[in-house]
């Protein structure tokens, strides 16, 4: 799981969540390449267009020219040889069983996560598997073959093609096909996420089956080949067998589900109750390196809460097994009940290695009174996070500033070097402060008390200057006499400390003179507003980076700003997109970092969040009947991954009642 801010559930997003939900190894791939999982946010279908143009010609590439490996990196620097047996991190030896369990907040309706309609069932994508493999959760950007044994690229990387494992087969015993690739790349186009579907309209005109098993796509002329190959790579692939006779849709909510080639499958589904899926003892690639010491468990089972008091009541009582904690009150004072103390449950502090999500108050800069920046630096200087910190949360986080925070692309202070020639060479698009300032930091408050009197006397200067002065009845109007009014969009799901959060921030926003209004709203009116954009700010989060790709235009890119899920702010900056353009093109991996590093800057310049805090370990509970290899990667905590189950601890904790 990421590293959340406090409160019990994840960023506030129903599309965060679910992203959340995937293995570390692969969200890390999804920062730089584009999302396709939309969480019961994609929108309606598009017309393929593109897919059917004839491929863009090309010469055909010396013998020598060409690349054929058993995995892809876009450097081609891979850590694991084509020989490996397994990652160096997980116990080949785990023993395969038992059950893991966890709680999520909220309700479901679908599991058909790929669909607008609807709300999807949590881990509703597992049974679905790609060409290349999850990443390995120690070696970032690289990819090994699964349902393909070998990727052929050339050097300038206009086309791939993808040899693909005979025996693959879907749960229900029929082949994967390169039909089924083609199909399954196809149907995203047409009936998949809006700004999926845009960004790869344009970079890949052409994916054909060159017989059973063997698929090509080719890459227009003229654009970044970054996140390319690992970006069809990554597409799942779904039986077109299954979607013809059925007529099922992707952009349709529904219970039923393809089969999938995966090691796990549904077992039950009891909708906004519980989901229950199964290992797969049929799958065909156990044997697989990339499967070793994985895929442990013989059933994961998801129970579905209301709000998080229940949640946590079940996890003491043993209904639940495993919790990853993201309320600092709880962690700090709720986890001394007896099966701690005795040693039945676990708690543990682990460390993570990844940079933190970047959660915050987000402005929709797609209304029109968020494009005042003055406006939104005043609204922001009513967060007082030392306060927060010490008040609310037990003094447990740590203040955030980047959007790759605690790593080596984090800009800091004035930019000099590469980073000040890069964006010297973008002309006018960039301030020229952003040249002299260092990087733009959160503020600083008192924490002695919520209303920092320095920090307010400044909001409020601001917002006389952006022409919204205080009335006689000490609220602020601007000259046609509108009241400043913000309406701050909140899940009753995420109730609790980050309820009283945003609480006591909006207290500080009414003692500037706004009329802040705190709609708190249940799940599905949660979901239905965030679709539709309708708020003024709201608590979510966007995605950190550690390198380019072209899913950094479908999150902070223009083109797609006015409809893409993931980009809650709307922001649309020529600056930005001149940036990530940059990164796209850069040859090496000193000026793609240089690149980054801009970017980070750029991302806090335009100042579309109000940052908020972060945990550097991952919170974690669960019962005595778990382990994990020690120590873990740095790239996932992996849970649902390479953990194990210990049957003689199961056995005892039943035996004493523990659990149930």
């Amino acid at each position: 799981m990421s590293r959340r801010p406090a409160g019990p559930g994840t960023p506030a997003s129903v599309a965060a969540s679910l992203v959340s939900d995937l293995p570390r190894a692969l969200r890390l791939t999804l920062l730089g390449g584009l999302l396709l999982v939309g969480g019961a946010m994609a929108a309606r279908a598009q017309d393929a267009g593109a897919t059917a143009d004839a491929a863009p010609a090309a010469d055909a590439p010396a013998e020598d020219d060409l690349i054929v490996s058993h995995g892809y990196s876009f450097y081609g620097d891979l850590k694991y040889p084509p020989d490996f047996a397994h990652y160096d991190y997980v116990n080949p030896d785990a023993p395969k069983g038992g059950e893991i369990s966890f709680a999520r907040l909220g309700t479901f309706d679908s599991m058909n996560p790929y669909s607008i309609k609807g709300r999807a069932g949590t881990l509703s994508w597992i049974m679905y598997e790609s060409l290349l493999a999850d990443g390995p959760a120690d070696a970032y950007g690289e990819a090994y073959g699964l349902l393909a044994e070998s990727v052929e690229y050339p050097a300038d990387k206009s086309w791939v093609i993808f040899h693909m494992r005979p025996e693959a087969t879907f749960s229900d015993g029929t082949p994967v096909t390169a039909d089924d690739v083609v199909f399954s790349h196809n149907l995203l186009l047409e009936q998949g996420l809006p700004s999926y579907a845009a960004a790869v309209k344009k970079r890949i005109p052409k994916a054909e089956a060159l017989d059973a098993h063997t698929v090509k796509f080719y890459f227009a002329d003229g654009i970044s080949r970054r996140s390319l190959i690992d970006q069809v790579g990554g597409v799942p692939v779904w039986s077109k067998a299954w979607f013809d006779e059925t007529g099922a849709r992707l952009d349709e909510s529904r219970l039923e589900t393809s089969p999938g080639s995966g090691p796990y499958m549904i077992d039950k589904v009891d909708v906004n109750n519980r989901i229950t899926y199964k290992r797969n003892p049929d799958y065909w690639g156990w044997d697989l390196p990339v499967n070793q010491g994985r895929h442990n468990f013989d059933t994961i089972r998801v129970e579905y809460f209301a709000d998080d008091a229940p949640a946590f009541e079940a996890f003491k009582a043993g209904e639940v097994t495993f919790r990853s904690e993201g309320d600092s009150k709880k962690w700090a004072s709720n986890y001394d009940f007896p099966k701690v103390q005795n040693g039945q449950v676990i708690k543990a502090d682990l460390p993570d290695g990844t940079p933190p999500t970047p959660a915050g108050f987000v402005f929709n800069l797609r209304r029109e009174i968020m494009q005042d920046k003055r406006l939104r630096e005043a609204l922001a200087l009513g967060y007082n996070f030392e306060w927060t910190n010490e008040s609310l949360q037990y003094g447990l986080f740590r203040q955030r500033a980047s959007f790759s925070q605690d790593t080596p692309l984090m800009a800091t202070g004035v930019p000099e070097g590469d980073e000040l020639a890069l964006l010297e060479s973008l002309g006018e698009i960039v301030p020229p402060e952003m040249l002299t300032e260092e990087a733009r930091m959160p503020h600083s408050s008192n924490g002695e008390r919520l209303n920092d009197r320095r920090n307010l006397r400044r909001a409020m200067a601001l917002l006389d200057e952006a022409g919204w002065p205080v009335g006689s009845d000490g609220k602020r109007y601007n000259a046609a006499g509108e009241p400043l009014k913000i309406t701050f969009l909140f899940n009753t799901a995420a109730e609790g400390t980050l309820g009283a959060v945003i609480e006591n921030y909006i207290k500080n926003l009414v003692a500037m003179g706004v009329d802040a209004q705190l709609e708190k709203v249940d799940p599905s009116q949660y979901t239905l507003r965030e679709r539709e954009f309708d708020y003024d700010m709201v608590y979510d989060s966007y995605a950190s980076f550690l390198g380019a790709g072209t899913g950094l235009m479908q999150r902070f890119g223009s083109d797609e700003a006015a409809f893409s899920v993931f980009n809650p702010a709307g922001l649309a900056s020529p600056m930005v997109d001149a940036i990530i353009d940059a990164a796209l093109f850069a040859d090496n991996k000193a000026d793609e970092e240089t690149a980054l590093r801009a970017l980070d800057r750029a991302l806090r310049h335009e100042f579309f969040m109000v940052p908020l805090w972060y945990n550097p370990s991952y919170w974690v509970a669960y019962y005595d009947e778990y382990e994990h290899p020690d120590p873990l990667p740095p790239l996932d905590l992996g849970y649902l991954d390479f953990w194990w189950f210990n049957a003689e601890k199961a056995a005892e904790l039943k035996a004493s009642g523990a659990l149930r």
